[in-house]
């Protein structure tokens, strides 16, 4: 399993996408399925859409409160059968 964080700002009225390239943590390998989770004090920012590549993971969010900061988290699982997660700490800011 691999894990990493970073973060980034979200304006509360826009959809944000953001797009994850695991080329380097696949080593050959590609992504059969990713899935996306959102966890914060609240339910207010939400998963639109995702979608993947054999070797990236996007998705779009929406919504979410101001001055909060979420936990958005992807796993994806390999054609090898691996398994690998990581982490988006998103802050909503007003703008």
């Amino acid at each position: 399993m691999t894990t990493d964080a970073c973060s980034r700002d979200k304006p509360e009225a826009k959809v944000a996408d953001w797009t994850k390239d695991w080329t380097t943590a696949l080593d050959g390998d590609t992504i059969s399925t990713s899935s996306w989770a959102v966890a914060g004090p609240d339910a207010l920012l939400v998963v639109d859409s995702d979608t993947n590549s054999s070797s990236s993971a996007t998705v779009w969010l929406s919504g979410g409160t101001e001055g909060v900061t979420y936990r958005v988290t992807n796993t994806i699982n390999t054609a090898g059968l691996r398994t690998h997660t990581t982490v988006l700490l998103m802050e909503i800011i007003n703008q």
